[in-house]
């Protein structure tokens, strides 16, 4: 439930909530493992799960009735789709409420309204239509208009689904692959099942590795072959296609406007072995000395591409949120391409899914910037996938992609170069 109040009460990212709420509540690792699924069948069945509470109660709660609400989202969770045992879900629900200064007031309503679902909630999920309602109406119909309801539908399957982690290396893939038991992608990138504490893992306290999802880790690898060239990373926290632009051999200078963020960049790079010059700037003033080869912007953007792992972003959001970072993104690209050389690349990407936050901006800069040209992406520079690939040659994955094999993360990145 803290974990629930953070992300809904107080807008707290998920991984921030999870960290502070259950990593360091010194849970066995059964329990730990239980609360998360918890908050995640929540956060994935949201709107399911409220349709479902909705059937059994005659008004909305009030605002007075503090959690209340969260108490039978939990409850829900645990009866329809977590199979627990309908005495104890009901149970723990009443507790939660009673714990509560402002639920205690609904403790029998939560009562009732759990045993009903205990009763008749898988039925009533039976009927529903699980993939319209696994997103907020307005990102549905988002969907629908940009990609078409089939895959609209496509991607919701994958947002309900756990992801599988997704490892970079820097050297001796197949040597990790195996220690890791991890499947080599098309792209490089390593795929092994979720599970079990990351630091753990065999090659991690060496710095072998790093934790990035297959479609975060195409963009940089557009720049081509970097080795000895000078390359920025704009927006660079946390660090990992700055992993990736140093492992292949570059002279990187990251980035980022916050500090904090900045710090896990150096400390990542660090673990990791691997020298990087980090910049603590506004990338809309900041130039460099002079001008690099290669300018990688990963631009700040609503994320709506990183649903699979961060399940709140939908529902914390509206459309209008997909519009409030474009004066940003403009001025973003328009600063990179000051610091890149005659002849020299800049990749511009984002993890949305909207061509608002993608195609619709680096059309603008085309229209709108002399002495840039797009360079088209080939399929071989992304394992062969055609399917990633747009009409303009511009780079766009999505969840559903590669359904088979896990999905990935929704990204876009478009490759530019200045004239010569």
């Amino acid at each position: 439930m803290q974990v629930l109040q953070a992300v809904f009460f107080s807008e707290r990212p998920l991984f921030e909530a999870l960290e502070r709420h259950i990593s360091h509540a010194g849970l066995a690792p059964r329990d730990t493992a239980f609360a998360r699924a918890i908050v995640m069948t929540v956060l994935r069945q949201l709107g399911e799960i409220d349709a479902v509470i909705a059937t059994f109660l005659r008004d909305p709660l009030p605002v007075r009735s503090g959690p209340a609400e969260l108490i039978l989202r939990m409850a829900c969770a645990e009866l329809v789709y977590l199979g627990v045992p309908p005495h104890a879900a009901v149970s723990s629900a009443v507790d939660l409420a009673t714990r509560d200064s402002r639920a205690r007031h609904f403790k029998g309503l939560v009562n009732a309204v759990a045993r009903r679902i205990g009763a008749e909630g898988k039925s009533v999920a039976s009927t529903l239509d699980h993939e319209q309602l696994s997103m907020p109406t307005w990102a549905w119909d988002l969907l629908v208009e940009q990609h078409g309801e089939a895959t609209a539908r496509a991607i919701a399957r994958a947002h309900l689904a756990e992801p599988p982690l997704d490892i970079s290396v820097a050297r001796e893939a197949d040597h990790w692959a195996t220690a890791l038991s991890a499947e080599r992608l098309p792209t490089g990138t390593l795929r092994r099942a979720a599970g079990g504490r990351i630091e753990d893992l065999p090659g991690f306290t060496q710095g072998a590795w790093w934790i990035q999802d297959a479609a975060a880790a195409m963009p940089a690898r557009l720049l081509g072959d970097i080795q000895g060239q000078s390359v920025i990373d704009l927006c660079a926290a946390p660090g990992g296609k700055t992993a990736q632009l140093a492992a292949a051999g570059a002279d990187v200078i990251a980035v980022d406007l916050d500090a904090a963020r900045m710090d896990r960049v150096r400390e990542n790079a660090g673990r990791l072995g691997l020298k990087v010059s980090c910049v603590v700037a506004d990338a809309r003033v900041w130039q460099p000395a002079v001008p690099v080869d290669a300018v990688l912007l990963d631009a700040p953007c609503s994320a709506t591409g990183t649903v699979r792992r961060h399940p709140e972003i939908l529902w914390r959001k509206d459309r209008s949120d997909l519009l409030a970072q474009a004066g940003l993104q403009h001025d973003l690209i328009r600063a990179a391409s000051r610091m890149v050389r005659p002849g020299g690349r800049l990749v511009y990407c984002v993890c949305s899914l909207s061509r608002e936050e993608g195609e619709d901006i680096v059309e603008a800069f085309l229209r709108d910037t002399p002495g840039f040209v797009r360079e088209p992406v080939r399929s071989d520079e992304v394992g062969g996938e055609t399917a990633f690939l747009t009409a303009a040659g511009d780079l766009r994955t999505l969840p559903c992609h590669w359904a088979d094999r896990g999905g990935m993360d929704g990204f876009f990145a478009s490759r530019l170069r200045r004239n010569a």
